[in-house]
């Protein structure tokens, strides 16, 4: 057989398939705050999920991701300090997959200190950092050895008064659909039961009269008709609500600009019942007509 008949049988060379860069999120934050929900809830939509990978091996996981043709699109890394030893090398692995144009997000779930201590005491384990010392010791310890990375997160959630449910909630509301330019949670709470902390905006409704000191309006929340008309027929009302809502219209252009994702507007009465929960509705609807997706949280409604 000739070298040309040979050539002829053979197949053309095809091209390399182009590999495709994965999307990439980071889930960290506080020892009981809810990370393995959050990855649950991520496997759940589709994402593959990886627990407790050394940071120095994230690159890693992303280029094998890359030359699966596709088939791993979407990768989720539970980062924590159970893997402290390697934790040291996480910024230089962002570092390494910034330069490679991955387009990554951090998640940081939260909690108060009150919150981790009945969640470590209700399942009778010790704090990963506690060593010889309290609970308190091994969660201050944490959120000091965190403290940076939840300062660079893109998303904080505070799962002090969330159960699973509504954790899982939250994540499906923020990674569900296409990629939107901006989402927003607009959030209600009582002043009385301290401010959200992972707030990034915090609204004060007080200057308006407190339906609580009408009698047919105390039992109901600020979600019904009668309340929500009371409050916007205060003096000011309408017109606050309009100049906030065009504020955060500003805001979220810059936001835009500069690739943040995502905004909670914490918007405050005494109580969180009834000014606040009917100011976060409007406000709410008025995001959600500028195009930016918005979910409502009522904190502490329920809670008197």
């Amino acid at each position: 057989m000739s070298e040309q008949t040979r050539g002829e049988e053979q197949p053309a060379l095809q091209p390399a398939d182009e590999e495709t860069i994965p999307e990439l999120v980071i889930i960290s934050g506080m020892s009981g705050a809810g990370r393995s929900t959050a990855a649950k809830c991520l496997e759940d939509l589709g994402w593959f999920v990886v627990d407790n990978l050394p940071p120095a091996l994230i690159p890693t996981m992303v280029d094998l991701g890359a030359r699966s043709q596709g088939n791993v699109a979407r990768i989720a890394v539970v980062v924590d300090v159970r893997g402290r030893s390697f934790f040291d090398s996480l910024r230089e692995s962002l570092t390494d997959l910034d330069a490679k144009g991955v387009t990554r997000r951090v998640i940081f779930l939260e909690a108060s200190d009150n919150a981790l201590v009945q969640r470590f005491e209700s399942v009778r384990r010790p704090h990963p950092l506690q060593g010889e010392g309290r609970i308190v010791d091994g969660i201050a310890a944490e959120r000091d050895l965190l403290r940076e990375l939840r300062g660079d997160a893109d998303l904080v959630i505070d799962t002090s008064h969330l159960n699973v449910h509504e954790l899982r909630a939250k994540m499906d509301a923020q990674f569900t659909g296409g990629e939107p330019g901006l989402r927003a949670t607009v959030m209600s709470f009582g002043y009385k039961y301290g401010l959200p902390v992972d707030a990034d905006h915090v609204v004060d409704c007080r200057f308006l009269p407190n339906p609580h000191w009408v009698p047919e309006l105390r039992p109901h929340t600020g979600t019904s008709e009668e309340v929500a008309g009371y409050v916007f027929d205060q003096p000011g009302a309408k017109e606050f609500l309009d100049r906030y809502a065009e504020l955060l219209s500003l805001i979220a252009a810059g936001y835009r600009r500069e690739g943040k994702r995502y905004v909670t507007v914490a918007v405050g009465c005494t109580g969180g019942k009834h000014r606040s929960v009917a100011v976060s509705e409007r406000l709410a609807r008025r995001l959600a007509a500028d195009g930016i997706e918005t979910v409502v949280v009522h904190r502490d409604m329920g809670r008197e």
